[in-house]
């Protein structure tokens, strides 16, 4: 490419992001009207804050864009903090469910805001007012102005628990003079798995090491698997349960339950799961539209062994932070995001509270996690959810065949596990200025 077109595509860029900032603005305002949050602290996005310029010891910038990447990020903190006690944080997000998800990450001396849109004068803003020591992004949160603006002020970027799918890359590779800088200008890549790392070298981005996924070391929370303990021994019929499901795959899954004659579908208890707060009373409204009664969890209280919730047809989970009871509830999950074209869901939290999976084809957001659990024998894959139904209907049906894959998961989870350890090492040598 012409040192010419990569300057005319760069000042295109930077040109198009402020003039687009007008029209994020009005999207805020529509996506709050169903999830409040995006209302909050606005002027945050654009580089206006009204939180002091901190003094004592520098911030670490700790870039968690969603609910998911927020999840990974508490088990990083975790981990660090316990290697670096008098650690401050810079907390960004770019949702309102991982904005909310972090407030109970922070600590005294730290900060939260929101993550800044792609500006040049805004990036400037928000760490001229902040100067964090270190910026650490989760996954694939790697922007041109952001790293353009933190190579100029000699600030190191690393690029944590990092993926690149095959469409990723393909996508980044039609805007070079984008893509290429930004990875470049990154400080060091701790990348999830080979194929991840080879993708991001294609990019440029400067690999330091193949580490693994944090969401390996998470541990589900073992209050939650009591109480699904308790409630499951009352149930008169195991759960089958939807997770994470995302637009259309309620329908579709809602679809093949009413394809089945009342005796089959009596033999279990369907939960569907929802992976966006704000799609609750969308799903809701899905599942009474096709003549189902529904129990949502908001209305259980002491459990759902009660006259409404077993009454119901269809359960909906709609409370947040909750997914090691939804999956120790549950028998068999399938997993959601897999059976549309949207690269699949974690599955690693569901192998490790013993629940097998059954996924689609679509898992190219956690590749390598799906192969190993397909090869482990902690999940099966197939083609569609009628299949899915299918399948998890015999591993309802199947004591030692259910017994052996809820093992497997677990065992996969646990040899999977060290990535944390790995990260913050490499981390700490970074913010203690050793890098």
């Amino acid at each position: 490419m012409s040192e010419f077109k990569r300057r005319w595509q760069l000042q295109l860029y930077r040109a198009l992001t402020w003039l687009a900032q007008p029209l994020l603005r009005r999207k805020l305002a529509r996506r709050a009207l169903a999830e409040p949050g995006y209302a909050q602290a606005v002027p945050e996005r654009f580089g206006f804050y009204t939180q002091p310029e901190p003094s004592g010891s520098a911030l670490v910038w700790v870039h968690a864009v969603s609910l998911g990447e927020t999840r990974t990020a508490a088990i990083l903190l975790k981990r660090w903090r316990e290697q670096q006690p008098g650690l401050r944080i810079l907390l960004t997000h770019g949702t309102a469910t991982g904005r909310a998800e972090g407030q109970d990450l922070l600590r005294d001396g730290d900060i939260q805001v929101w993550q800044p849109w792609d500006s040049r004068v805004a990036v400037e803003r928000f760490l001229g007012h902040f100067k964090p020591s270190l910026g650490v992004l989760l996954e694939t949160e790697v922007w041109p102005n952001l790293m353009a603006v933190a190579r100029q002020r000699a600030l190191p970027v690393v690029l944590i628990n990092a993926r690149m799918s095959v469409k990723s890359l393909s996508q980044a590779l039609r805007l070079p003079a984008l893509a290429l800088p930004a990875y470049g200008a990154l400080a060091a890549v701790y990348a999830q798995t080979e194929a991840d790392a080879q993708r991001l070298r294609q990019l440029g981005a400067p690999l330091a090491t193949v580490s693994g996924n944090l969401k390996f070391d998470a541990t589900p929370d073992p209050l939650q698997q009591t109480q699904a303990a308790r409630w499951r021994e009352s149930l008169p019929w195991p759960v089958l349960m939807l997770a994470s499901s995302r637009e259309g795959e309620e329908a579709q899954f809602l679809d093949q339950l009413q394809r089945l004659p009342p005796s089959d579908i009596r033999r279990f208890q369907p939960l569907i799961v929802p992976r966006h707060p704000q799609r609750f009373d969308e799903v809701q409204r899905l599942i009474e539209a096709r003549g189902f009664r529904v129990s949502r969890r908001s209305s259980w209280q002491l459990g759902p062994p009660n006259a409404a919730a077993l009454s119901a047809d269809v359960w909906l989970g709609d409370s947040l932070g909750e997914m090691a009871l939804y999956y120790s509830l549950s028998r068999v999950a399938l997993l959601g995001g897999s059976f549309a074209p949207l690269g699949g869901q974690n599955l690693i939290e569901p192998a490790a509270c013993g629940c097998p999976v059954v996924m689609g084809p679509h898992t190219f957001n956690f590749s390598q996690a799906a192969e190993q659990a397909q090869s482990e024998g902690a999940a099966v894959r197939v083609h569609d959810l009628a299949a899915a139904l299918d399948s998890a209907g015999q591993l309802l049906e199947r004591d030692q065949e259910h017994l052996a894959m809820a093992a497997a998961g677990l065992g996969f989870a646990a040899r999977h596990r060290g990535a944390a350890d790995q990260t913050v090492a490499g981390l700490m040598r970074w913010s203690q200025g050793r890098g």
